[in-house]
């Protein structure tokens, strides 16, 4: 019988491709014990062949953030485990902790304990007193339940804020943006805003923010890609909403493509047809369909920075449902510049 099943799924599967040619990856990486879901990239600017791909693994127990280096291979000494379900996590650069001291850091949503988690990178050392409750003003336990997450640089003031998506929410304000604040007692979270249109349908997981030209997407998984202003100054009106014709089911995974001028792509995972939708950064308007090989796609993520050899033009990373990533060199995917 479980043979038949894994017969089906992957009859089911092709079908769904919509006959699209399959561009494998460049490697797969290391499995997670449980269940992967969503990766970000962070980029060693020193020495970027040494860039590290985070990915969580969701349980309720013994969930974790795991390290992959650039080969896939897991890096043991930079697991973060013992989480309970981490869903979405993201990367920003050059937060301040002191007026003379800055880091990377690394930030993710722990469901179960209805907050979020704040590391250094790449040393991986905790920033958060043991995390950051959200969404405190909910009594509704579900609404209190954080998903996506997507760290925000303001590139003018360089102040570093986040938004968190969650398990269930009203039709408006079901993400907050939180601001990241640091002095002499550490890291602490302040509420700016509430935002964010949603359908009814289904959820809200995938946020991913473009610092540079100031926008924050995110998936409302049944209707479309809604647009949004990242800095609260700027005001909570929707900016538009697109992509609703051109995926099957979920909309989920959003990763940016960043290239000089405003040029780039806004890269969505359409999960049940296991592929992926491009759309302009300029305007949004959609350009391609690809099909990466991947299963049922949660998040992802793209660096088009130069990791070396292997990934001269930047890195893409999928989520895959068997407990994987793909990395595929930004090469294959026949981007316009």
């Amino acid at each position: 019988m479980k043979q038949f099943l894994i017969l089906c799924c992957a009859i089911t599967m092709v079908a769904c491709k919509t006959n699209l040619p399959v561009i494998p990856p460049t490697l797969k990486t290391d499995k997670v014990p449980h269940d992967s879901d969503d990766p970000a990239i962070w980029v060693n600017k020193q020495n970027p062949e040494q860039s590290i791909v985070f990915g969580t693994d969701k349980d309720e127990v013994n969930g974790g953030v795991y390290a992959f280096d650039l080969n896939g291979k897991l890096i043991k000494d930079k697991a973060i485990t013992g989480v309970s379900y981490p869903n979405n996590v993201d990367v920003e650069y050059g937060f301040k902790l002191t007026d003379s001291t800055e880091t990377d850091i690394l930030m993710f949503t722990e469901r179960e304990k209805n907050q979020i988690r704040l590391f250094s990178v790449p040393d991986l050392k905790p920033l958060d007193n043991g995390g950051f409750k959200v969404f405190e003003d909910e009594t509704d336990k579900l609404q209190k339940r954080p998903m996506g997450i997507s760290i925000y640089k303001n590139p003018k003031t360089n102040e570093v804020s986040v938004f968190v998506s969650r398990k269930a929410g009203p039709k408006e304000g079901y993400l907050y943006q939180y601001g990241l604040e640091s002095d002499s007692t550490g890291v602490s979270t302040k509420l700016l805003r509430k935002l964010g249109t949603f359908s009814g349908q289904k959820e809200i997981e995938a946020i991913a923010v473009d610092d540079e030209l100031g926008f924050v997407y995110f998936s409302d998984e049944g209707v479309g890609i809604r647009k949004y202003h990242a800095n609260p100054k700027d005001g909570n009106k929707e900016i538009s909403m697109f992509g609703s014709e051109y995926f099957k089911d979920d909309i989920e995974g959003i990763a940016i493509a960043t290239y000089p001028n405003g040029e780039g792509y806004i890269i969505v995972s359409n999960q049940q047809d296991h592929t992926f939708n491009f759309f302009t950064r300029s305007d949004n308007a959609f350009v391609k369909t690809l099909n990466l090989g991947t299963l049922e796609t949660d998040g992802c993520d793209i660096t088009t920075q130069a990791l070396g050899d292997k990934f001269p033009n930047g890195l893409f990373v999928s989520m895959n449902d068997e407990q994987d990533f793909f990395y595929h060199a930004v090469d294959s995917l026949q981007l316009n510049k």
